[in-house]
């Protein structure tokens, strides 16, 4: 009830509202009925509007490599259309109002941090690290733990089997792509063909926001994916994502 929310059917109705006023967020489907949305944001990028808000393209197709860099020129989310798009799309839209947090009153500052840091959804769950560089493993283990969430830690693919199979608690894994002895993706097809880990959670480390890679890490089994350099909030909204819906092992 504290988001104000301007809903328009076309191209053409966006850009003049774009150009009355400022907004803190937009998100804009591709297939409008006057315009494509590259040419609404390529247009916003050239006209007299009030400010270029940050931008989610939400879409119901898959993009190809050349669409997805042209988009990324303008906006700062993607998210395709799918059985978990309208958590994603609530966990992005609110990221950025966190953004504009210093701006509102103290009672709306209380409010947004209690709706961010929402550490209930971390308290005590255990989440399996499967990263071989040293500084990312303190930095995410750092970060997770601060939220109250328990960490295993493992260097590669083969050592998040083991782990797996030690530890019956494992909520969710956060799986690095590029390991030795073995991959992220062989890993994660391993781990899928177990039963019992049929529905954790994976989330797939990427090195590229590529659409090839981000196909590859879900046709593997990975349940969602997060590319390089990883952004801690970006990072949480996925784990918030996905930690509800999870079933325990």
């Amino acid at each position: 009830e504290d988001v104000d929310i301007i809903a328009v059917a076309t191209g053409a109705e966006a850009l003049a509202r774009l150009s009355e006023g400022d907004f803190d967020c937009m998100i804009i489907d591709l297939k409008l009925p006057d315009m494509t949305g590259n040419e609404v944001l390529k247009r916003m990028a050239g006209e007299e509007i009030c400010s270029f808000p940050p931008v989610i393209v939400y879409t119901g197709r898959n993009l190809t490599r050349e669409e997805e860099a042209v988009l990324q020129r303008y906006s700062r989310s993607i998210i395709i259309k799918g059985a978990r798009s309208p958590e994603r799309l609530l966990d992005e839209v609110t990221l950025f109002l966190h953004k504009v947090e210093t701006d509102m009153s103290s009672e709306r500052q209380k409010m947004l941090r209690v709706a961010r840091n929402r550490d209930n959804v971390f308290e005590g769950r255990r989440i399996l690290l499967v990263d071989d560089d040293v500084r990312n493993i303190f930095a995410l283990t750092s970060a997770l733990e601060h939220k109250g969430a328990k960490v295993e830690i493992a260097r590669n693919g083969q050592e998040a089997i083991d782990k797996l199979g030690q530890i019956e608690s494992i909520d969710l894994v956060l799986m690095d792509i590029m390991m030795p002895v073995m991959d992220g993706y062989t890993a994660t097809r391993e781990i899928r063909k177990n039963p019992k880990w049929r529905n954790l959670p994976i989330i797939a480390v990427t090195a590229k926001a590529m659409k090839d890679d981000q196909d590859r890490c879900l046709a593997a089994g990975a349940s969602d994916y997060l590319a390089k350099p990883i952004e801690l909030d970006r990072l949480f909204s996925l784990i918030r994502v996905w930690m509800p819906k999870m079933e325990r092992m």
